[in-house]
């Protein structure tokens, strides 16, 4: 059962929209997939409320609890955890990071993102596990600050995922509705950006 961590410093780096878009992709692959919720504003378990009896299951549980929860979640038959965490949480960073297969670290490509990244750095440099930023809410044309970003990441220690969310209305329109961009725009740019990230990461977790 790979688990998934999605974490970063940073309030506004898109934890949230990464890891229901993940867990989603999950269950749209014939997945049973549970998400965790361990940031105390509940964010994912208010999107799993309106989004009522669809799958993925949202769970909520405080950092302590983290490994019975998920221990919980694989004897329900979960085949796929992601891990929500809440911004400015190094208990529950730490410890999904110990629990995780493979960690994403959403970030903007701006300047105060860039640098908050460096506490995550941090973190991952004890972790000893496979990690990868992946840019959110990136600008149309902005190839240029992608790869300058890009850099900054690295020159953490970082690696790069390849894939990177747009600056999308797609992805602020679902989720009040407790769906997904693939739901609302199947055809869309956020939709293909959403696959192509599910099928990246089917190639990086461990075996």
């Amino acid at each position: 059962m790979p688990t998934i961590a999605i974490v970063s410093q940073k309030g506004g780096s898109g934890k949230t929209t990464l890891t229901l878009h993940l867990a989603t992709s999950a269950v749209y692959a014939g997945k049973q997939a549970t998400i965790i919720d361990t940031d105390p504003q509940a964010t994912a378990a208010a999107w799993g409320d309106w989004r009522g009896e669809f799958l993925p299951e949202v769970v909520t549980c405080p950092p302590v609890r983290l490994f019975s929860t998920v221990e919980r979640a694989r004897r329900g038959g979960a085949e796929v955890v992601v891990i929500d965490t809440p911004p400015h949480g190094d208990t529950a960073s730490r410890e999904a990071v110990r629990l995780a297969d493979l960690v994403l670290i959403p970030t903007k490509a701006r300047a105060f993102d860039l640098h908050a990244l460096e506490a995550t750095a941090g973190l991952m440099a004890y972790a000893s596990k496979p990690a990868y930023v992946v840019f959110n809410a990136v600008p149309a044309r902005a190839s240029r600050m992608l790869e300058e970003a890009a850099r900054s990441a690295q020159s953490l220690g970082l690696k790069v995922c390849p894939i990177h969310f747009g600056e999308r209305a797609a992805f602020h329109r679902s989720s009040g509705t407790g769906e997904v961009a693939t739901e609302i725009e199947p055809d869309g740019k956020a939709a293909g950006e959403v696959a192509a990230l599910w099928a990246w990461v089917q190639t990086v977790l461990p075996a």
